[in-house]
């Protein structure tokens, strides 16, 4: 999309005043893909020269806010990185073509704050924070969970960006569990729930994205039974927290979300207490989307499955 409101591209290095209709360009694939009449100026974040992935001393990552989705996958993943999959598994959640995982950056997933954004589904489950600068070069450090505030919505002040996200190395070294669903099986994410399993004090914990409008985690210091997980789902998110959009409606998110957080409480604590999986969508089985007979599709870890009709 041609956006024939700017008037001006400019270095993202250059100092200036920030002023209403400026924005940061990174890969660009958010901002070309609809129109932007708001807009005057772009400053180009590919001239900064960051690079894209880099190990911190704890045995961590930090991704800059300009690595692609293309760099973040192919990146090597050592052998004590437990949580190694989670990397490949939220980069196949994009509804993307490889041409968009060559432009659209990690950043750009992150400061857009939509709900499906599944960079801030795997940031947000493995403890990253983000690193903020100013104008000035002034420093703030936030989590990705405290960083997304609801759809769209996301703490950056005016002319801040998003210099990177660090995943530190006890996150790395987590068991991880994985499930998400959408209404086709090329469609956007409509609930995505990972869960954790940390080595060092046995904590699990659950991370709720796409059905909510903002990042929910739940941590549980002994291991839950199915009514612990359901009842911690329940209390964290309020019924208007579920997201309404074509994509889903808030009783069929609100059903996948439940089912996956005993899914995935299954797989990586195995059975405390009663096991069977109650249905929030009563005895009729799964809340459908669309009315009677209305298709449901779902991925398990590795693939995608009729969920339901």
């Amino acid at each position: 999309m041609d956006l024939n409101t700017v008037v001006e591209l400019r270095d993202a290095r250059e100092r200036g005043t920030w002023r209403p209709g400026d924005a940061w360009l990174g890969g660009g694939t958010y901002l070309f893909s609809e129109p932007q009449p708001h807009l005057r100026r772009l400053f180009d974040l590919g001239r900064m020269g960051w690079e894209p992935l880099r190990p911190t001393p704890d045995g961590g990552l930090e991704i800059a806010a300009t690595c692609t989705i293309a760099q973040l996958s192919r990146h090597p993943k050592p052998v004590g990185w437990t949580a190694a999959p989670l990397f490949e598994q939220c980069c196949r959640a994009f509804l993307a073509s490889w041409k968009i995982w060559n432009a659209a950056t990690v950043g750009g997933n992150l400061c857009n704050g939509l709900p499906a954004g599944p960079m801030i589904s795997l940031t947000a489950a493995l403890d990253g924070v983000c690193r903020l600068l100013d104008r000035s070069g002034a420093t703030r450090t936030l989590p990705v969970g405290d960083f997304v505030l609801g759809a769209g919505v996301t703490d950056l002040r005016p002319g801040e960006l998003l210099r990177s996200v660090t995943l530190p190395g006890r996150a790395l070294a987590r068991r991880t569990a994985f499930r998400q669903a959408s209404l086709y099986g090329l469609g956007r994410s409509g609930a995505l729930v990972i869960g954790t399993l940390d080595p060092v004090d046995g904590e699990f914990a659950l991370h709720i994205t796409a059905a909510t409008v903002r990042p929910v985690r739940l941590g549980f210091a002994v291991p839950p039974n199915p009514e612990a997980v359901r009842e911690a789902v329940e209390h964290a998110v309020a019924p208007e927290e579920y997201f309404d959009d074509i994509h889903g409606l808030p009783a069929w998110r609100r059903h996948m979300t439940l089912r996956f957080a005993e899914e995935v409480r299954r797989e990586l604590v195995g059975p405390v207490g009663p096991v069977e999986l109650v249905d929030p969508g009563g005895p009729g089985g799964l809340v459908d989307p669309g009315g009677p007979g209305g298709p449901v599709a779902a991925t398990a870890p590795h693939t995608t499955e009729e969920a339901g009709r």
